[in-house]
């Protein structure tokens, strides 16, 4: 056996049995979320932990726990992880790439089409009781097809979204992805200024990863960029967005309309938000299709089980600590 790993929330049972073929598996069999003490007190002697988004592995955290060798994030994002801290320590460090970008990039465009058609309302409307005869003008929407779509962060989820567009015959623009792209890799999609995305796009959705530098990229002078039809997407993490200035965009109507799947402080929901029709909110389900969410939870296994046994897991975030991981 190559130890203790301790999986902080119920994941697939496929990969709990997986896990249990090569390692001792302590499960927190819920899905409530462990305190800082409670998370340290569980780690207690734990060589490998599987962690999701919501859990907070810190400096102090990792710092309490000496017997820690690899923290295997089932997600791609890994803002709930103190990187440089584990590197310092000698701590092995993993996500879940790849495997969640085609269903994410469905979900933005579920998201898209709901708010720009009015779906969530024209659901709500239909349940209330209040259709009771054909207007010409109930609930008009926007049109998707042959719009301009601007895409903050052309990674691979944003190239994903990209295509997507090219059958909706939509001109494509990107910007804010830190690199320049090859044309032939950009998936039609045009280089712009942020200042000219937010200006010239009927749509616009978010797909950057949250760093100081994201942090409220779109806000209030943002906003005021836009046009006064655009239709505004964030299924990328939450505090890319200052909530409070999308409310008041969508009060004023300075855009038409949002789909959000991710907040600032999840699962806290700005209260304002609630009260809008504008706006098409979900509980952060991007990639949660059954297909993706139990390749997540495999690979996660397989990456925390590699490590364990000295082998480089196969996605690894800070390669740099091999030469001097915890033994």
């Amino acid at each position: 056996m190559l130890g203790k790993i301790l999986v902080t929330k119920r994941i697939f049972p496929e990969a709990i049995e997986f896990l249990k073929t090569r390692a001792s598996v302590d499960l927190n069999d819920d899905d409530r979320t462990f305190t800082k003490r409670e998370l340290i007190e569980r780690m207690n002697g734990v060589q490998g932990a599987v962690t999701l988004t919501t859990d907070t592995i810190d400096t102090e955290v990792l710092e309490a726990v000496p017997s820690l060798r690899i923290v295997s994030n089932v997600a791609v994002g890994l803002n709930n992880i103190d990187i440089a801290a584990a590197t310092r320590l000698g701590i092995l460090v993993t996500n879940t790439p790849g495997v969640v970008t085609e269903s994410t990039a469905d979900f933005a465009w579920a998201l898209m089409m709901a708010a720009a058609r009015r779906v969530a309302e024209a659901d709500r409307f239909v349940r209330a009781g209040q259709w009771k005869v054909f207007k010409l003008q109930m609930l008009l929407g926007h049109d998707v097809y042959g719009k301009t779509l601007g895409i903050i962060g052309l990674g691979n989820i944003g190239k994903a979204v990209a295509r997507r567009a090219k059958g909706f015959g939509m001109t494509i623009q990107y910007c804010g992805s830190g690199r320049a792209i090859p044309a032939a890799d950009s998936e039609g999609a045009t280089p712009v200024s942020l200042e000219t995305l937010l200006a010239t796009s009927d749509f616009i959705s978010v797909h950057v990863p949250l760093l100081p530098t994201t942090t409220h990229l779109v806000n209030d002078e943002a906003f005021a960029l836009m046009k006064p039809n655009c239709i505004f997407v964030n299924s990328s993490r939450g505090p890319v967005v200052d909530e409070k200035s999308l409310v008041r965009a969508l009060q004023t109507g300075k855009i038409a309309a949002a789909g959000l799947d991710v907040f600032e402080r999840e699962p806290e929901v700005e209260p304002e938000l609630l009260k809008l029709e504008n706006v098409v909110l979900a509980p952060h389900i991007g990639s949660s299709s059954r297909e993706t969410r139990l390749k997540m939870c495999l690979m996660a296994a397989e990456n925390v089980l590699a490590g364990l046994k000295g082998e480089r897991p196969p996605n690894l975030v800070n390669p740099e600590v091999l030469g001097r991981r915890r033994n």
